[in-house]
């Protein structure tokens, strides 16, 4: 890209930016000194405003990269993330939503506590919920970096660094001041668009093939260099039996990962009741439907007009593929057209980021704040609200420097696989605890921080043994070798030791489940009677 198109994509591309500021200087003049207002927005959003915003979150570098990236580079293998990420809403929609507004305050911990010891459970379920936001925060950090490098020019290491260290600074400056309300607004505008871009790129590339989807398909095959192999399964995960497996346990944490993902529950308190709980998530499926069948157009067509070798060589794991058809759609890296769409495309890509990493890092750093540290120190003497808030906004600062070394680390991977493993550890650790708390009579406080750990501790160390980490020129240190984990993706085993656990520990318990609650509980999760 010449000097001058470089100059007017940084200008475009910074335009979003100053927007999100505004947005967030205006939020933090509004009162949100109270707990409720930081972490809830004061439970003020319309069901349209937050199914806006629960898409926006849902929406992340990973859909709009990566999977994108995935589809281009391994063709049909690329579809199932598209087909999870969306299928999971079924899963939120008909067990999840509605019952966690009814009985949360702010976090996943509130629900499973409501009929449990509350410092034990609390701790296990903050520091899950902790775990799985850095994991999801690294996913977007890498996203930013491909991104913003390619932006400046060139794929350089040290753009990529200052880039994931800015997207940090910027993270912690929209929780710190602005809570839920500003993330909530920047959120909404990331929404419309992303929407709006996705939709102008689909029609673009439909029209560059006459709306004839098969003769994309076609071209896509062609260019891909897999010739039909490349439209039907195992590109991917069709080589052997591992990788098989590895398709399966990806499927499994896609599916079940959202609803035990702390940025997506935590969206539900914003609203006033249950019902609008609810009918967020009906807009919210609305549009992320959309969304992701545009997904699938805008992966074969970056295959077919840029070519999946090109994508490769500009980045192995396939980030920057949107980024790329954007710039031959608007005409070629050194026309004026394609650096407007380009630096569009690249102010959206990364409005979809920031959004992203700001709701991820209020919802962890409300599990700090208000579950881990609350519990530590309830025995000597309780919080007040505003102390609460407060140590909620150093703790986003920590999170964020946690996640920018990480992101560091893990600048080559596919960002849609890093969402991944991030899903995979939800599933494991969250979902298993947060179903057996709505609908298990006897369920205990052992059973439920056996299952948080039981499902946290084996997913994060079949990560580390896996090839993700070591003993592959993909892995994170390709230099050493202690892979003993043959798969990508834990899931396939975490997720079910996640539900043994919870049931062994339930069943091996010397305490009696408290009926009484679990009743108290159960009217309350499915008529709202008693809820904040």
């Amino acid at each position: 890209m010449s000097g001058d198109h470089q100059t007017l994509a940084l200008v475009l591309f910074s335009v979003f930016v100053a927007v999100t500021l505004a947005i967030t200087t205006w939020a933090s003049r509004k009162r949100h000194g109270t707990a409720e207002e930081f972490y809830a927005g004061g439970r003020l959003f319309t069901p349209m405003e937050n199914g806006f915003a629960i898409a926006g979150d849902y929406m992340s570098a990973a859909s709009f990269l990566g999977i994108a990236g995935l589809i281009a580079l391994y063709g049909y293998d690329g579809l199932l993330y598209s087909v999870g990420f969306l299928v999971a809403w079924l899963v939120v929609l008909f067990l999840v939503a509605e019952l966690v507004r009814n009985c949360g305050r702010f976090t996943l911990a509130d629900v499973v506590a409501a009929r449990m010891k509350e410092r034990p459970v609390r701790i296990a379920a903050g520091t899950s919920s902790v775990t799985v936001s850095v994991l999801y925060l690294v996913a977007q950090m890498v996203g930013a970096g491909s991104l913003v490098a390619l932006l400046l020019g060139g794929t350089s290491g040290a753009a990529q660094n200052w880039t994931v260290v800015g997207v940090g600074a910027l993270m912690v400056v929209y929780v710190s001041l602005g809570g839920m309300r500003a993330t909530t607004w920047i959120q909404i505008v990331k929404a419309v668009l992303l929407m709006g871009g996705a939709i102008a790129l689909t029609v673009l590339v439909l029209v560059r093939f006459h709306g004839d989807f098969n003769q994309l398909l076609s071209t896509a095959a062609e260019r891909s260099g897999h010739g039909e192999r490349f439209l039907g399964p195992g590109l991917k995960y069709g080589g052997s039996w591992t990788a098989r497996f590895d398709f399966i346990s990806l499927g499994l944490a896609l599916v079940l990962g959202t609803a035990g993902l702390p940025h997506i529950l935590s969206r539900f308190y914003t609203v006033p009741t249950a019902r609008a709980a609810r009918r967020s998530v009906v807009w919210s499926i609305g549009l992320i439907g959309g969304f992701y069948l545009m997904t699938v157009v805008l992966g074969f067509g970056a295959a077919a007009i840029v070519g999946s070798a090109e994508v490769r060589r500009s980045n192995p794991a396939g980030n920057t593929a949107v980024s790329l058809l954007s710039l031959d759609l608007g005409g070629g890296a050194d026309s004026t057209g394609g650096t407007i769409l380009f630096a569009v495309v690249a102010a959206v890509a990364f409005a979809t980021i920031l959004a992203v990493v700001a709701g991820i890092t209020l919802a962890s750093s409300a599990s700090v704040a208000h579950d881990l540290y609350a519990s530590l120190r309830s025995r000597r003497k309780p919080m007040k609200p505003r102390s609460e808030v407060a140590v909620a906004r150093v703790a986003a600062v920590g999170i964020g420097a946690v996640a920018i070394a990480l992101g560091l680390l893990a600048r080559d991977l596919n960002v849609a696989f890093l969402v991944g493993l991030a899903f995979a550890v939800a599933a494991s650790a969250n979902l298993p605890v947060l179903l057996y708390s709505l609908f298990w009579r006897g369920f205990t406080t052992r059973g439920a921080v056996w299952s948080v750990y039981g499902g946290l501790v084996p997913a994060l160390v079949l990560v580390v043994l896996s090839p993700v980490v070591s003993g592959s020129p993909e892995s994170i240190f390709p230099g050493v070798d202690f892979q003993v984990f043959p798969l990508q993706n834990p899931g396939l085993v975490s997720i079910p030791l996640g539900f043994l656990a919870g049931w062994i520990g339930t069943v091996t318990s010397g305490e009696d489940a408290d009926e009484a609650k679990h009743a108290e509980t159960e009217v309350r999760s499915l008529t709202g009677a008693g809820a904040v």
